[in-house]
């Protein structure tokens, strides 16, 4: 079972595909006989509101925004030296995707 993400009401988060949203509630609704916690996420450029299980909300890619030290940190890693890969496109194009979907900003940069 994936651990819950601590998320509050009026936290920010990023949701892939979406992008970032808020969350404006936490709830309960029963779904097929089983009582599920929800996060309520509005997504204001789309107009839409997601509810995501709170048990699987990390297993969905969402996951909050980023600390300003995190960020500070992924810019130093961006403005070094790129390191250059020597592999084929395809493995390297795979190991981007995956870097990407994991929402790490150091591994990504």
């Amino acid at each position: 079972m994936a651990k819950d993400l601590m998320c509050s009401p009026g936290d920010f988060v990023v949701y892939p595909t979406h992008g970032v949203g808020k969350v404006v509630n936490i709830e309960t609704q029963e779904v097929a006989g089983h009582k599920l916690k929800l996060f309520v996420i509005s997504f204001d450029r789309d107009r839409m509101t997601l509810r995501v299980p709170t048990g699987k909300a990390e297993g969905a890619g969402l996951r909050k925004l980023s600390s300003r030290k995190i960020m500070e940190s992924a810019l130093t890693t961006l403005k070094g030296k790129a390191r250059v890969k020597r592999s084929m496109w395809s493995r390297r194009a795979q190991e981007y995707e995956a870097k990407i979907n994991s929402g790490d900003l150091i591994s990504v940069a």
